[in-house]
């Protein structure tokens, strides 16, 4: 899922700038005046709030990622389908963003809902959808949905008393 999350924002991104590139602030019309592309420059966070702080939120960025996946991995029932999706989606969208931030020093927003109050692109949209969905199966399914993942300590254990010999003589 993070792959094909970074895949697609960074593959938008490239066709975004063919269309509207170099220069920022040029829009055109997807469906009517309900939805545009706009190509703008942020240099703040989702839906270009805190402009100006570029470094900060790659840091940021980079290290919200970091406990993501160790939340994920630690703390979820990782071993759900849905949660192993909206956490993908989450980190996908993270790393399309920074990959953004390191090699340009700010992130490309393109689509515009004009009724909405900000400019977005696909990162923030899976990064939005993925916490949404994630939101939605906790609180659903909350301590029902916890696994007990298989321990360092049992796994060892299981292999230490397997008897190889035990299986050759039974063949």
């Amino acid at each position: 899922v993070v792959l094909i999350i970074v895949c697609i924002d960074q593959l938008t991104k490239v066709l975004i700038w063919r269309a509207l590139g170099p220069e920022f602030n040029n829009s055109i019309p997807v469906l009517g005046d309900w939805l545009r592309f706009t190509l703008i420059k942020n240099t703040g966070v989702a839906f270009g709030l805190f402009q100006g702080f570029p470094q900060f939120f790659t840091f940021t960025s980079i290290i919200i990622s970091i406990g993501a996946i160790l939340f994920y991995r630690y703390q979820l029932p990782y071993n759900h389908h849905w949660v192993q999706a909206s956490v993908g989606m989450i980190v996908g969208g993270a790393i399309g963003n920074i990959i953004d931030r390191i090699r340009q020093g700010y992130v490309l927003d393109f689509i515009h809902v004009t009724w909405f109050p900000g400019i977005f692109n696909i990162a923030d949209s899976a990064i939005t959808i993925g916490v949404a969905m994630l939101a939605g199966f906790l609180l659903l399914l909350g301590d029902d949905a916890q696994s007990t993942p298989i321990s360092d300590e049992s796994l060892l254990g299981e292999l230490l008393s397997h008897d190889p010999q035990s299986e050759r003589r039974s063949r």
